[in-house]
């Protein structure tokens, strides 16, 4: 049987620190089974002071959203319906949640804006919904609700020749006004414009970008929520990316069982609990 890959990473930004990049990177700790290899956390004065910023009636301007294509409300969470586990095999390796070095900053503190699961190399990725592929590849961040000009940062990417360092990333509109994220692919098996059905392959587990292991970083946002994550300073000053995405959702809040994946760390228990139920 092959072992399961327990990993945590930096799902966007962290692979392309380039030669300026922070010393090796060392456990997280916490108590989150299998997690490790998370950046240490940064000084105070690297932690944006404004953490969540929420715009009163106006939509967050977007980097870029070529689709044109936004809800005028971010549906509420407890109105989504039909997600499905990306995998159906492994565990949760790092949930939802402020840790120690994360890229992103909530309620004051750093923060991971998605779900790691992990199970082995090269295991099937499915789509979590059915919905239209708007990125598959490492180009991917026009689709991912970054909130300001994402030109200095695609400078730096090409001055630095750090597109090969990113992860390979899928972006699919769910259709029901948000959109998932899956990082991290080996490989992948959509094109943008397809369109998918919940379950179908998307691509195999992997580990490009900064990352200790084999795993899929699954992320979930409305393009038309309000509420703002900040970026960690430092990330902003040397990456020149925007200094704010708009806020992310909890996936487990989603997916089924995923009240028992939280608790166990077990994706299949959380499936066989939410068909018992």
């Amino acid at each position: 049987m092959t072992a399961l890959a327990f990993v945590v990473a930096f799902p966007l930004l962290g692979a392309a620190l380039g030669p300026s990049a922070p010393p090796p990177l060392q456990p997280i700790g916490g108590g989150i089974a299998g997690a490790q290899g998370v950046e240490p956390t940064p000084p105070p004065s690297a932690v944006e002071p404004a953490i969540v910023l929420t715009v009163p009636n106006a939509m967050p301007r977007l980097a870029r959203d070529p689709d044109g294509m936004r809800p005028q409300v971010a549906p509420p969470v407890a109105s989504l319906t039909g997600y499905q586990w990306p995998i159906t095999k492994g565990r949760i390796s790092l949930p939802f949640k402020a840790i120690p070095g994360g890229e992103f900053s909530n309620n004051g503190k750093l923060f991971h804006d998605g779900v790691d699961m992990a199970s082995f190399c090269g295991a099937p990725v499915g789509a979590a919904h059915g919905g239209i592929v708007l990125a598959a590849g490492r180009h991917f961040d026009d689709f991912i609700g970054w909130v300001g000009d994402l030109g200095p940062y695609y400078r730096r990417l090409d001055s630095q020749h750090l597109w090969d360092q990113l992860p390979i990333v899928v972006v699919i509109d769910d259709g029901d006004g948000y959109r998932s994220m899956y990082a991290h692919f080996r490989d992948v098996t959509v094109r943008p414009g397809q369109q998918v059905k919940a379950g179908q392959l998307i691509g195999h587990e992997g580990a490009t970008g900064h990352a200790s292991g084999c795993h899929v970083h699954f992320g979930l946002f409305s393009p038309a929520e309000t509420k703002l994550f900040g970026v960690r300073a430092d990330i902003v000053k040397r990456m020149r990316t925007p200094s704010h995405e708009i806020a992310r959702i909890d996936p487990l809040a989603v997916l089924p069982g995923g009240d028992v994946a939280l608790k166990t760390r077990s994706i299949e228990k959380a499936i066989r609990a939410a068909a018992a139920s």
